[in-house]
C-alpha cells in the first residue's frame, strides 16, 4: 500500500458540521480529506446521506495499515449519526473503496438496530470476498459490486455487479441484467 496521502472527497446533505469534523478528523489521519455538501435531492427519502470514497482497495492490507482501533472510530460515528437520527429513512451512507473491482456498500436500514448491526458488519465481507468474486459466479469483467444487507438473512449480500457497462441484479436464478 503506498505510504503517499491520497485524497478523500466526502459528499453529503443533512450531516452536522459535529459530524463531518469528526469523520474527516478520523480519516485525516490517513488521508488527505475535503468536504462538499450538496442540494438534497427532494426524491430521496433519506433525511441526510453521506458519500464516503475510500482510495484503497477493501482487502485486509487496507485495514491493517488503517488500523483496526481507526476503523471502530469510523463504524462508530456512523452508528452515532443514525442513533441521532433514530428510526426510518433518517440517513443513508454510500462507503466505496477502489480497487478492481470497486466495492459499495449501501447502509440504509430504517431500523436503528438493523443500521448498527450492517455497519458492524462491513469488514466481515473481508472473509467471503474471494468467494463472492469467484469468477464461475459473477458476470465477467465485473468493474463494480455494489453490497446491501439483508436483514433476514443477517448479512451483505452482493445485490448488483457493473460488468461492460451493464447492471446486473442478483437474483434467485441468478444474474439478471437490469441495463
Amino acid at each position: 500500500m503506498s505510504k503517499e496521502s491520497q485524497t478523500v472527497i466526502i459528499k453529503h446533505y443533512g450531516v452536522s458540521p459535529w459530524e463531518i469534523n469528526v469523520i474527516t478528523s478520523l480519516l485525516q489521519k490517513k488521508f488527505y480529506t475535503k468536504d462538499e455538501e450538496f442540494e438534497r435531492d427532494y426524491e430521496s427519502k433519506f433525511v441526510s446521506m453521506i458519500n464516503v470514497p475510500i482510495p484503497y482497495s477493501f482487502d485486509e492490507e487496507f485495514f491493517k495499515w488503517f488500523e483496526y482501533k481507526e476503523w471502530e472510530k469510523v463504524k462508530g460515528i456512523f452508528k452515532e449519526m443514525k442513533r441521532r437520527r433514530g428510526d426510518g429513512k433518517a440517513i443513508k451512507i454510500n462507503l466505496s473503496f477502489a480497487g478492481d473491482p470497486l466495492i459499495r456498500f449501501i447502509v440504509d436500514s430504517d431500523e436503528g438496530q438493523w443500521f448498527r448491526t450492517s455497519v458492524e458488519k462491513i469488514d466481515f465481507v473481508l472473509e467471503l470476498l474471494p468467494y463472492h468474486l469467484d469468477p464461475k459466479k459473477i458476470p465477467e469483467n465485473v468493474t463494480e459490486v455494489v453490497y446491501s444487507f439483508d436483514i433476514n438473512a443477517v448479512r451483505w449480500r452482493m445485490m448488483t455487479v457493473v460488468s461492460n457497462g451493464n447492471e446486473f441484479l442478483n437474483s434467485k436464478d441468478g444474474w439478471k441484467m437490469i441495463t
